[in-house]
């Protein structure tokens, strides 16, 4: 685990705290996202939460409400953290209202998406980097 999961899922837990909270990792390659959630999950988990991981391959949003988001939310309310990896659906403007938390992972000269609260490029997977953007001037689904 390389200090960007660290920082990020601290950053991610200075803004929530506590509570039944969800995260989305996306990009656009979904097998990405997988081992960027694995890091980021890991690394929450090395803080004390309860993590739970999910992976949608396509990232339908219905089947994602139906049958990972709301039996999560359903369960007690104790302190967790759902961590959810898949494609660039996951951070379409009608499923955004899921996520507490939303990371984007990119290689080499792929797009960044404006939404995401974290990008971090995976182009050397050893090594991750965080990436910052300004996006004060662009409309939300630029890079989508």
């Amino acid at each position: 685990m390389t200090d960007v999961w660290t920082t990020i899922a601290d950053e991610f837990l200075h803004l929530s705290r506590s509570g039944v909270r969800a995260v989305a990792v996306a990009g656009q390659d979904p097998e990405r996202s997988r081992r960027a959630a694995d890091s980021l999950a890991a690394a929450l988990a090395a803080t004390g939460q309860q993590v739970t991981r999910a992976h949608s391959a396509d990232g339908d949003e219905t089947g994602l409400r139906a049958d990972v988001i709301a039996p999560f939310r359903a369960a007690p309310r104790d302190d967790r953290v759902l961590v959810v990896s898949g494609p660039a659906a996951l951070l379409s403007e009608t499923a955004r209202g899921m996520w507490n938390f939303t990371l984007w992972q990119l290689a080499g000269d792929e797009p960044p998406h404006s939404v995401a609260s974290a990008l971090v490029d995976v182009t050397d997977p050893e090594n991750p980097t965080r990436r910052f953007a300004d996006y004060c001037a662009l409309p939300a689904s630029y890079g989508a």
